[in-house]
């Protein structure tokens, strides 16, 4: 009986790795900033944050959510690109 044939996966490269990680790492904080606005800094009305703390959780939201998506979607292509052209 002829022996299952395997296709030998190769590893991530460190790249693509190390951009996904980062991503991710940056868009956790961005969420984790955003949701303690109105966890633990009083919500936000029309005009905005209530505290100082909540207009500071706000900036880093509004800084971290798009740039960690950046990161995270760059590190996607690079990881689907290298699979696509070093698999038969």
């Amino acid at each position: 009986m002829p022996e299952p044939t395997h296709r030998t996966t190769q590893p991530m490269p460190r790249d693509a790795a190390a951009l996904l990680k980062t991503g991710i790492t940056i868009l956790l904080v961005g969420a984790l900033s955003a949701a303690s606005i109105y966890l633990f800094f009083g919500g936000v009305t029309p005009q905005g944050p209530h505290t100082n703390a909540g207009w500071l959780a706000l900036i880093v939201a509004a800084m971290c959510v798009p740039f960690g998506l950046m990161l995270f979607t760059l590190g996607a292509a690079k990881y689907f690109g290298h699979r696509r052209h070093h698999h038969p």
